[in-house]
């Protein structure tokens, strides 16, 4: 009987350079029925020209302009079939067998729609990686952690998060999806065009009764920041628009209206802070994806943004509050916050 098929999708914008640098360890890959797919989103610094020279036998898709990192992975997964996909950061190197244990994992559980690798730092190897670390977690007010990674700290792995565990995200630098489930849940949210995309799809996977998982079994490297590097005010913007429209979509009947307040009311203390020590580029970034959330309210109200399902049980949500347990009283790891996991 032959495994399942798994396309290992890489959506590619001027990354020329990390193609050359990660590509070889994806095609050293030992699972045996796999293939590699690059979508480009019209790169302009000679990647699809590298790529036909060099790697003539992996197919192209052409995307012609930047569709950002939602939009261009709908246009190119609807173009490819496979029982699995791996939706793969440019940036990423992977390790001997790291497919092996997600396909595993996976089958031994059909209710398992995601999961992800351990992701540890290329350039510091012994950290996790912000990204996604091993396996997302949300708080209560729409605060992204991770299992090793709490705000911008991110933890040494000491192997205290090795076991396969339920979580609230996977990460989008190295996501393994079952591609019916994907398109079932209606891909990325085209609107988000990058950051926090993948959070909203698990969230969405998860509410229709799904499982996303974390497969620290399987292991590989991110650089991270390659496309929009921190500190980057388009990046700010869109972390903080896209978190807002996820919440409103997602969180179940009255618990936005008074949650989402309290959340903007806590970005506003961020962003006037960063302004009283000189980075007006944050302040401008939070305000502007204020504005953007707001004007998105008005466009979007009363519109279905995706079909309600009865209220379901969070694997991976904490029901506190990241922003007081890690500045207020000092918790800088995952498992001084979250002391028991589902």
């Amino acid at each position: 009987m032959s495994k399942p098929s798994v396309a290992i999708v890489i959506l590619n914008w001027n990354g020329k350079n990390y193609l050359e640098e990660f590509l070889p360890s994806v095609l050293q890959s030992t699972y045996e029925n796999y293939r590699v797919i690059i979508a480009d989103n019209g790169s302009t610094d000679g990647s699809v020209g590298f790529l036909e020279a060099n790697y003539p036998q992996i197919q192209l898709i052409l995307l012609g302009e930047n569709h950002g990192f939602a939009k261009g992975y709908n246009l190119a997964l609807n173009q490819v079939e496979a029982d699995y996909y791996i939706l793969l950061n440019s940036d990423v190197k992977v390790t001997t067998g790291w497919i092996e244990p997600l396909v595993a994992l996976a089958e031994a559980d059909q209710q398992i729609a995601a999961c992800q690798p351990k992701l540890l730092s290329f350039k510091h190897p012994e950290y996790f990686e912000y990204a996604g670390a091993a396996g997302g977690w949300l708080d209560k007010f729409g605060y992204p952690f991770a299992r090793g990674r709490v705000f911008d700290i991110c933890e040494i792995d000491e192997g205290q998060y090795n076991d396969a565990a339920p979580v609230f995200w996977a990460s989008g630098a190295a996501m393994f999806i079952r591609s019916h489930i994907f398109h079932e849940a209606g891909g990325f949210d085209n609107y988000f065009f990058a950051h926090q995309e993948e959070i909203d799809l698990c969230w969405r996977i998860q509410l229709l009764g799904y499982k996303i998982y974390s497969c620290p079994q399987s292991v590989v490297y991110h650089v991270g920041g390659g496309t929009l590097p921190k500190g980057n005010s388009l990046k700010t913007y869109l972390n903080f628009r896209n978190n807002h429209v996820m919440m409103y979509k997602n969180m179940n009947g009255f618990r936005k209206f008074y949650i989402l307040p309290f959340r903007i009311m806590l970005d506003a203390v961020s962003a006037f802070k960063s302004l009283l020590s000189g980075d007006g580029g944050y302040f401008i970034a939070v305000a502007s994806a204020h504005l953007s959330f707001a004007k998105w309210i008005f466009m979007r109200q009363g519109q279905s943004v995706f079909p309600k399902s009865k209220k379901r049980k969070l694997s991976g949500y904490w029901k506190g509050n990241m922003v007081w347990a890690h500045f207020a009283k000092g918790k800088k790891k995952f498992s001084e916050i979250v002391k028991t996991q589902d």
